[in-house]
């Protein structure tokens, strides 16, 4: 098992490599087509928006899973949403995760969301040292995951509910390390996962607090593909949504059975007893909160994207204008919903 972070500027020399490995197949193909397996066909290459962490095990879990029925997958850390979606679009990634509305209305991205994996669950923290509610936040810097993430709507929400304006939005990649940020005094207002709330309340000696948000349902992470990839590929793609809807509702059922598959596949470091508490503790949270949907999101999902980031403004103009089939593709989940139906 080999999960790897890609830095930013190695994205440049892929680039490269993915010419000169184009190349060769051209080359494969004309003089021995008979070498071509089902297998190098379904090659996907997954760009993840973040680090390694608890929070993917369960879409690791199913990447295994849709490895045992043939697949060739691998996963590359990409840190920033920004960074990933841009793999995909130069054809170093096919698929990828995050919430690229700004990127496709911005620029026509031809890539389609296809899986809703969790609706929102972030906690906006201050340093009350400094601030005590949100209207002290009014002229303070804010630090978000990163441009388009659910972090940076939720706390773009929060502001026009609040009638406040920030000084300036900073982009910090991983809730583990904003949080570290303010521990150690860097920072003063961000927003985290429940993993790092709880590391904040545990070493954090009465420094901070969090700010109430209402309860939101929008999409955290999805998985998207590039639109050319799926038309060639729809049977690749169906197996790995099949894998993540069986995931998923295994987990749903008992969210324990992430600590199994740490242990079966080896997905992140094993340090023992520690790991296993965060592995307890993340996924009781997210099922006991609804998080992890049964069914891959589908039409109810979009339309609170649409709302939610709409509201945000990560997505301009009338949201009741937006079409559906221009930011998600939902033919995908409907066979997968379908094929798991029939055999389980």
């Amino acid at each position: 098992m080999y999960y790897r972070h890609v830095p930013l500027s190695e994205i440049q020399e892929t680039s490269i490599l993915f010419v000169l490995r184009s190349m060769l197949l051209i080359v494969t193909m004309i003089v021995c087509p008979g070498v071509l397996t089902a297998a190098s066909s379904t090659a996907i290459r997954i760009a993840l928006d973040d680090i390694p962490g608890v929070d993917m095990l369960n879409f690791l879990t199913a990447v295994e899973h849709a490895k045992q029925r043939g697949l060739d997958i691998t996963v590359e850390y990409l840190r920033s949403e920004d960074i990933a979606a841009q793999a995909v679009l130069l054809g170093q990634a096919e698929m990828g995760m995050g919430t690229p509305y700004a990127i496709i209305q911005k620029s026509d991205a031809p890539i389609r969301m296809v899986y809703q994996l969790n609706t929102l669950r972030f906690f906006p923290v201050i340093n009350t040292d400094y601030y005590t509610i949100w209207k002290d936040l009014d002229g303070a810097d804010i630090y978000t995951h990163g441009r388009g993430s659910g972090t940076e709507a939720i706390m773009k929400l929060m502001a026009k509910k609040h009638g406040i304006t920030y000084k300036r939005m900073h982009y910090l990649p991983g809730s583990g390390v904003r949080a570290r940020a303010l521990l150690q005094g860097r920072i003063k207002a961000s927003i985290v996962d429940f993993r790092r709330r709880n590391m904040l309340l545990k070493q954090g000696q009465g420094r901070f607090a969090f700010l109430p948000t209402p309860e939101i349902q929008a999409s955290d992470e999805t998985l998207y593909v590039h639109k050319a990839f799926l038309e060639e590929n729809s049977a690749a793609i169906d197996i790995l949504l099949e894998e993540l809807l069986k995931v998923w509702r295994q987990v749903n059922r008992n969210p324990d059975y992430m600590l199994e598959s740490w242990k079966r596949y080896n997905l992140l470091p094993n340090d023992g007893k520690a790991w296993e508490v965060e592995i307890h503790r993340y996924y009781s949270y997210m099922v006991e909160s609804g998080a992890f949907p049964d069914h891959g999101g589908g039409l109810q999902a979009v339309l609170a994207d649409f709302e939610f980031y709409g509201f945000a403004g990560t997505l301009a103009g009338d949201v009741s204008t937006l079409k559906v089939e221009d930011y998600w593709d939902l033919e995908p989940l409907k066979r997968a919903l379908s094929s798991v139906h029939k055999t389980h």
